[in-house]
């Protein structure tokens, strides 16, 4: 009864929270807007039915070609299948994925708990179909077992693998770019950032699995960083304390729309799986669902 009581508290203040007001981020000439949209709760249950939150962002860029006006990226970390993400649930992310139609589906690491569910995983995922590819990156976890079968499943899926590596979306003669960071655990071991091999007059999402990535190295020519990694705290007092963070920066890059130091701004999934316990308070899970606009399509 009082689990019941905590997780109608942790909903309740979700469904209250209100839009947020647009945000710009970047450099001169390489400005970005973004608009977190009100969160879309479609569950009874924020914690057990987590995969039916989409959490909502509008991304309004000066250097988006206007081919890109509309277009729509979904992105998902940390499932650590099967963990309280259980085979229904991944069941029930399918079928949001259906409903959502992204063009593309982004991938942030931390896939699996366990060798057998890495081929199950990826084949409801990419029961979407997205028109304009999937990317992945690995996380912690995937460095620690599986990694071999986790980067030939993603191949057998048609999922680009893009660690230390970048990969272009093209409408006609545009493109946008998805870079991909070899991100792991050990901040020495981490590589640099792909995009400083990019144009600043590319439009550059860059997926890191920990999001301290962001502030550890430059990752100049990038527009728009993803990561996971944290759960938003997994176990959090009212979702505004989380004794673990999984992050070297403490709460700074907890969950949610924040920027590092240089002003790019970079999006944190609480993520859908656990980890450690199979147990979220206050930390719902949530799939990301970014919608891009080009101003030059609106002048």
């Amino acid at each position: 009864m009082a689990a019941r009581l905590l997780s109608l508290i942790a909903l309740l203040l979700a469904l209250a929270a209100p839009t947020a007001s647009a945000q710009t981020y970047g450099v001169p000439g390489h400005q970005v807007d973004l608009l977190k949209g009100r969160l879309n709760t479609r569950c009874h249950h924020a914690g057990r039915n987590g995969v039916r939150r989409v959490r909502t962002y509008d991304v309004y860029a000066d250097d988006l070609p206007p081919s890109f006006e509309g277009f729509r990226a979904v992105f998902l970390t940390d499932t650590h299948y099967a963990s309280r993400f259980s085979s229904r649930t991944l069941r029930r992310l399918r079928a949001l994925l259906l409903e959502l139609k992204p063009d593309a589906l982004l991938l942030g690491g931390d896939y699996q708990e366990g060798c057998q569910y890495v081929q199950p995983l990826f084949e409801n995922i990419m029961a979407c179909q997205p028109q304009a590819g999937a990317y992945a990156v690995l996380g912690n976890n995937d460095y620690e077992r599986c990694t071999d079968l986790i980067v030939q499943t993603m191949r057998d899926n048609d999922i680009r693998l893009v660690e230390n590596d970048t990969a272009s979306i093209r409408r006609g003669s545009d493109r946008i770019v998805v870079a991909g960071a070899h991100n792991v655990f050990r901040r020495r071991e981490t590589e640099p950032s792909p995009t400083l091999a990019l144009s600043p007059s590319d439009f550059v999402i860059l997926l890191t699995h920990t999001p301290d990535y962001v502030e550890d190295q430059d990752i100049s020519n990038t527009d728009l960083a993803l990561a996971g990694h944290t759960h938003g705290g997994q176990v959090t007092i009212f979702g505004f304390y989380a004794p673990a963070t999984g992050s070297h920066y403490g709460s700074r890059f907890l969950k949610g729309l924040r920027k590092n130091t240089a002003g790019q701004p970079v999006i944190i999934s609480k993520g859908i799986g656990t980890s450690r316990y199979a147990v979220r308070l206050f930390a719902p899970s949530e799939v990301v669902l970014l919608t891009f606009h080009s101003r030059k399509a609106q002048k």
